[in-house]
């Protein structure tokens, strides 16, 4: 959900590690590149993502039953397939990643804009897809909190503030350890990093809500949710909506300021 992209900072920013959002060179991609590379790639991202789940609970699947860790290594999955696909923007398909990216000053407000939303609108249509991959499994399925769950996270024991700071302290981990660690998405290493990072906090700390830690990947896949004609579908529960969309953008902001508060270097300092 995210992985690093190199810019130069400019005059007297040189260096500097203030919590403060440092002035970068601005980043040399169209605003349509960036459009198109991250829209492609969340799609991807939810398409596997949405997938897993889908296989792994609805009636009739071969995985139906497949449990947790399926689940955790399915998103890990998606996450690695999606970086590659957005590598030419970076690959945030992340908007509590791209967040911290304008924290740190690697990316223009504008930029930031064209990443949300077509990190959102990416979201919508892989969610789209993947329903389109089980419709008749969704037919079959009488259960309609099975059908929400495959586009988007619910939960375990609802209590707005619990379940948003276990939503934030999820993201901080993603986008902190992301902004430490290694790679570039056009190697193994980058995506396979963050890959592996979500399987782990899907392990460790998903529990509670089902790990959002990804705004647009809960959102995009809600309206679908709302828009779609799925049979016997219920409610697409908006009162819960904003608690993965509040807590990730919290916590991808935290972990930008604490990758300040600590020298802003990742474990090779000169990827940055």
């Amino acid at each position: 959900m995210g992985t690093k992209i190199t810019l130069a900072r400019t005059g007297n920013d040189a260096g500097s590690h203030s919590l403060r959002r440092p002035q970068l060179a601005a980043l040399e991609i169209s605003n349509g590149t960036i459009f198109v590379s991250e829209v492609t790639g969340t799609a991807m991202l939810l398409v596997l993502g949405c997938g897993v789940v889908a296989t792994g609970i609805l009636k009739g699947s071969k995985g139906e039953g497949g449990g947790w860790l399926l689940i955790n290594w399915g998103w890990g999955l998606a996450v690695f397939a999606g970086i590659y696909v957005a590598f030419r923007s970076g690959a945030h398909i992340n908007p509590a990643y791209t967040l911290s990216q304008w924290i740190l000053g690697r990316i223009t407000f504008t930029q930031s804009l064209v990443y949300y939303s077509a990190e959102l609108i990416g979201a919508f249509i892989g969610a789209v897809i993947a329903w389109l991959a089980f419709k008749e499994h969704f037919d079959a399925e009488e259960d309609a909190g099975k059908k929400l769950a495959v586009f988007s996270t619910g939960p375990a024991l609802r209590n707005y503030a619990w379940n948003t700071l276990t939503e934030i302290i999820g993201t901080f981990v993603l986008v902190f350890v992301i902004l430490i660690g290694p790679g570039q998405p056009t190697s193994i290493g980058g995506p396979l990093f963050v890959g592996l990072l979500v399987v782990g906090i899907g392990a460790s700390l998903g529990g509670p809500t089902g790990y959002a830690i990804n705004p647009a990947r809960d959102l995009g896949p809600r309206i679908a949710h709302f828009i779609l004609p799925i049979k016997g579908k219920g409610g697409s529960d908006w009162a819960y909506s904003w608690v993965p969309v509040v807590g990730p953008m919290i916590g991808g902001a935290l972990g930008a300021w604490a990758f300040l508060a600590l020298g802003g270097t990742g474990i090779f300092p000169g990827v940055v």
